[in-house]
C-alpha cells in the first residue's frame, strides 16, 4: 500500500474517532463515523485479495446501514423534543433506534454476523484496528446515552452476545475468528453494565483494547493466522509465546491477571444492582470462552505438532514492535495488584 494513502488514511481514522468521542451535536458526532468507515476501508482492502474485498464490501454496507440508523434516530429525537444534544435522548423510540445502530457498529448479536468474516479478510494490524479503535465511537455514544437506554433490550443482547461469542469460538482454527468472537463476548460483558456505571464500561473496553493489542502484535510478529502455524510459533520465538499464553489467560479472565479485574468488577456491580441471575449467566457463560482460550494457550506453549505444517518455514520473524508488544505484555498480566488504584481512578 502507498505510504501516503496510509498515512491519509491512519490520520483520518485519528480525527474520526476524535471527532466523534468530542462532539455534543449528533450530526457531528455522525460525522466523525463516516470518516471512521471511509478511512478503514482502504486498510481492509489492501490486499486485493477476494476475501478481503468481500470483507470491505461487507464492512461498508454493515456500517452505512448503522449510520443511517443513527442519523434517523437523532432526527426522529429532534422532531420529537426539538434537541440535537447526544446527551438529552429522550424519546424511547430514538433511543430504541440508537442501540440497534450502536449494536450493528459494535457487532453484538444478534447484528453480528459481518464482524468475524470482515476480522479473517483482513490483515492481523487492522483486525486490531476494527477490534479495539473502531470500537471506542460506537461504545463513546452509548456512554453519552447511557441514562436513557432500555434495560431489558441492552441484557438480553448483552447474555446472547456472552452465549454466541463463547459458543461459536468453540469450533474455529483461524485465529482471527476465535478473536473476534472472542471480542463479541467481551462486548456482551461492556453492554450488560452500561446503564448501571457507564464509567465500568470504559474501564472494560480499554482493559480488553490492552489485552488484544498485545495477543494481535503477538501473532503479527510470528505471522500466526492459525492453529498449525500457532503450534510451530515456539521455535522461532519461545519467550514470546510464553507471553502469548499469560496474555490469552488474562483476556479469558482468570485471576491474578488483569482481565479478571473488569469481570470482577462487573459481577460486583450487578450484583448490587440485584442483578444475581444476569451476573451468574454470563459469569457460567464465559467458561465457554474459557475453553477456547486455554486451547490457544495450549497450542501455543505446550503440544509439539503432530504431524509436517503445510505452510513456509518463516526463519525471520518481524521484530519492528517488540518494544510495544513487550509492554502491552506486561500490562495485559500485570496490572491486577494496582486496582485499588484504578477504581480511585474511576
Amino acid at each position: 500500500m502507498n505510504p501516503h494513502a496510509k498515512l491519509i488514511s491512519s490520520l483520518s481514522l485519528l480525527l474520526g474517532t476524535t471527532i466523534t468521542i468530542s462532539s455534543n451535536h449528533w450530526v457531528m458526532a455522525w460525522t466523525g463515523l463516516e470518516i471512521n468507515t471511509l478511512a478503514i476501508i482502504p486498510l481492509i482492502s489492501k490486499s486485493h485479495h477476494p476475501r478481503a474485498i468481500e470483507a470491505a464490501i461487507k464492512y461498508f454496507l454493515v456500517q452505512a446501514a448503522a449510520s443511517a440508523l443513527v442519523l434517523f434516530s437523532s432526527m426522529s429525537n429532534a422532531w420529537a423534543t426539538g434537541q440535537w444534544d447526544i446527551t438529552q435522548l429522550t424519546h424511547p423510540t430514538s433511543s430504541l433506534l440508537l442501540t440497534t445502530a450502536i449494536a450493528m457498529k459494535l457487532g453484538l448479536v444478534p447484528f453480528h454476523f459481518w464482524f468475524p468474516e470482515v476480522l479473517q479478510g483482513s490483515s492481523l494490524i487492522t483486525a486490531l484496528l476494527l477490534s479495539t479503535m473502531m470500537k471506542f465511537p460506537p461504545i463513546t455514544l452509548l456512554f453519552l446515552t447511557s441514562h436513557s437506554l432500555n434495560p431489558t433490550l441492552l441484557t438480553i443482547m448483552a447474555i446472547a452476545s456472552t452465549a454466541l461469542g463463547g459458543w461459536m469460538g468453540l469450533n474455529q482454527t483461524q485465529v482471527r475468528k476465535i478473536l473476534a468472537f472472542s471480542s463479541i463476548s467481551h462486548l456482551g460483558w461492556m453492554a450488560a453494565i452500561i446503564i448501571y456505571s457507564p464509567k465500568l464500561t470504559l474501564l472494560t473496553f480499554y482493559m480488553y483494547s490492552l489485552m488484544t493489542a498485545a495477543v494481535f502484535l503477538t501473532l503479527n510478529t510470528t505471522k500466526a493466522l492459525n492453529l498449525p502455524m500457532v503450534m510451530t510459533a515456539w521455535t522461532k520465538t519461545p519467550t514470546l509465546s510464553a507471553t502469548l499464553m499469560l496474555a490469552l489467560l488474562s483476556l479469558a479472565g482468570l485471576p491474578p491477571l488483569t482481565g479478571f479485574l473488569p469481570k470482577w468488577l462487573i459481577i460486583q456491580e450487578l450484583t448490587k444492582q440485584e442483578m444475581t441471575t444476569t451476573a451468574t449467566i454470563i459469569a457460567l457463560l464465559s467458561l465457554l470462552g474459557l475453553f477456547f482460550y486455554l486451547r490457544l494457550a495450549y497450542y501455543s506453549t505446550i503440544t509439539l505438532p503432530p504431524n509436517t505444517t503445510n505452510h513456509m518455514k518463516q526463519w525471520h520473524t518481524n521484530m519492528s514492535t517488540s518494544t510495544l508488544t513487550a509492554t502491552l505484555t506486561s500490562l495485559s498480566i500485570s496490572l491486577l495488584p494496582l486496582s485499588p488504584m484504578i477504581l480511585t481512578a474511576i
